[in-house]
């Protein structure tokens, strides 16, 4: 009896509250990792390290880990050779979708940019130990663009300290490279 003295209230309830409906802010496509052509150098820069490390496994009788060098070895040549396809993203009210994940702003923690590769990416850090990262390749976004939308629900961290890890593999880049960098000069 109370319900029919109150048809309003029903009517209203009823009708959807526009403040919850998912809105996408942004949506593009993007290779799935940095990537950049690597050159012959590379490749036998990589074979040498490898024949040098195997043989000195090989002297102390580590066959097992001369194997899993060998997996991981022809696992960062193919990476290195075969370049990502594009995948879709998308940042709506509910969170950020890569391809069919979506991760809800929840399971999210904070979000800085970085260049890698000559690529500018955003990295948006997660909640739970895995995945730990999320890099989302911005192709031709500008970072700021993408920064205005994330710090509606996100953190946003100017600078990041990087690791020991980080600085580690820095530092052998910089002063062990695979290849030489490109000169302008020559062709």
């Amino acid at each position: 009896m109370e319900q029919s003295a109150h048809p309003h209230n029903q009517v209203q309830e009823a009708t959807p509250n526009h403040d919850f409906d998912v809105r996408t802010f942004l949506s593009w496509s993007a290779p799935g990792r940095p990537f950049s052509k690597k050159g012959r150098q590379f490749f036998l820069s990589v074979a040498l390290l490898l024949l040098l490390f195997e043989v000195i496994l090989f002297l102390f009788s580590q066959y097992e880990l001369m194997l899993v060098l060998v997996a991981l070895t022809f696992l960062s040549v193919a990476l290195s050779s075969v370049p990502p396809h594009n995948f879709h993203y998308k940042i709506t009210t509910e969170g950020i979708k890569v391809e069919d994940y979506f991760y809800i702003w929840s399971e999210l923690y904070d979000f800085y940019f970085k260049r890698i590769d000559n690529m500018e990416v955003l990295i948006v850090r997660t909640e739970s130990l895995l995945p730990g990262e999320l890099k989302i390749s911005l192709e031709n976004l500008h970072r700021d663009h993408v920064r205005q939308i994330l710090v509606r629900f996100l953190p946003y961290r100017e600078f990041v300290r990087p690791t020991f890890m980080e600085k580690s593999a820095d530092w052998l880049s910089h002063n062990f490279p695979l290849e030489k960098p490109n000169d302008i000069g020559s062709a």
